[in-house]
């Protein structure tokens, strides 16, 4: 219970930290800024295209049934997805502040770019599903297009424009936060490797999961599954993920070697699945099932796959980190120290030896 209490009151302490200090502060205001703008904008489109589309249920779709279906799911899923995004991004903002992670506010500054390029293949995609749809007669204002392009090229001029800023800014934090990171680890350099390895899997594990869900939200929703049993068992893919990734972190946090090999192995296996799927996706053949979504599945894809080549060799990185002492670090509270403390702590700095004097009397 008292256990409970601490890690409730640390939660409260770091969380209001945030908003004491003028770079985390600011950080987390622009990113929430972004997001509210953005999810707003979005927000509009997405009512403009409901509120102009016509009853479908009996409609004559003629031979082109399923692209048609599938062109009214696209422009949802790509909406709720980049606002998934953005509620996403505020989370981890608010993780990487809270827990003083330089490493993942970096990464939230690159998942930015990731967001920027997303919304300008959204505008394309959006714009073609319309088109389509218009010519099954699918909507009562036929000005739909013009009505919303405005928001949508609007939202990747804003994430550029923010991006610029976060960049800034998380410099800032890079040399506010140093002195923290040194209060805890030390200055011990090799140490301080150490934690930045396990930092950047950590932070890893966390952009693995987005972009994997996203990838399969627009697979499940857009394209589903030939099968049944293909359907089912993508879907429940998502839930198995977020145990490997617990476990991941777990594993890595508490040095288990064994459980590592295992994840390890895990990821091997998530990276073939898909390089396979990216394959399929301009498969002669297959290409066609996957057209509505193409341009968005083919960046999710590619990010995943590097992602996870990232996160397959740090993770191995951290593995061979094992016992030589951070696991006592991350695992105990942190603790305040003065600067003069902290220099007395550099232990890969030798002072010298100095020579003994003989005395001549």
């Amino acid at each position: 219970m008292a256990s409970k209490s601490n890690r409730t009151s640390s939660l409260a302490k770091s969380t209001g930290e945030i908003f004491t200090r003028k770079w985390p502060r600011l950080f987390f205001i622009v990113a929430a800024l972004q997001a509210i703008i953005c999810i707003a904008f979005e927000s509009y489109t997405f009512a403009q295209f409901q509120d102009g589309l016509r009853d479908m249920t009996d409609a004559d779709w003629g031979t082109n049934k399923d692209d048609g279906e599938a062109q009214l799911k696209t422009i949802p899923t790509f909406l709720g997805l980049l606002m998934l995004g953005f509620i996403y991004d505020i989370v981890l903002v608010w993780d990487a502040l809270r827990m003083k992670n330089t490493i993942q506010i970096i990464g939230l500054c690159i998942a930015n770019l990731a967001f920027l390029v997303y919304s300008a293949l959204q505008i394309d995609q959006i714009r073609e599903a319309i088109a389509i749809l218009i010519g099954f007669n699918a909507f009562n204002n036929l000005n739909i297009w013009s009505e919303v392009q405005g928001e949508l090229i609007a939202i990747p001029c804003i994430i550029s424009l923010v991006s610029v800023i976060l960049s800034f800014i998380s410099w800032k934090l890079y040399q506010e936060f140093a002195w923290d990171i040194l209060k805890h680890i030390g200055a011990d350099y090799r140490m301080k490797k150490r934690f930045l390895h396990y930092q950047v899997y950590i932070a890893l594990l966390k952009f693995d999961f987005f972009f994997f869900v996203g990838f399969t939200i627009q697979f499940l929703v857009v394209v589903g599954g030939k099968t049944t049993t293909e359907f089912i068992l993508t879907a429940v893919a998502i839930p198995v993920t977020i145990i490997i990734l617990l476990c991941a972190a777990w594993f890595t946090r508490r040095e288990w070697k064994f459980g590592m090999v295992i994840v390890m192995i895990l990821y091997l296996g998530g990276l073939t699945y898909f390089i396979y799927k990216l394959a399929r996706i301009y498969d002669p053949y297959e290409g066609q099932f996957y057209a509505p979504v193409r341009k968005s599945l083919t960046a999710f894809a590619v990010l995943t796959i590097i992602l996870i080549i990232l996160t397959i060799i740090n993770g191995m990185v951290c593995m061979f980190n094992f016992g030589a002492g951070l696991k006592q670090h991350l695992l105990s509270p942190r603790q305040e120290i003065d600067k003069d403390q902290a220099s007395y702590s550099m232990h890969d700095v030798k002072q010298p030896q100095l020579p003994s004097r003989m005395t001549i009397d």
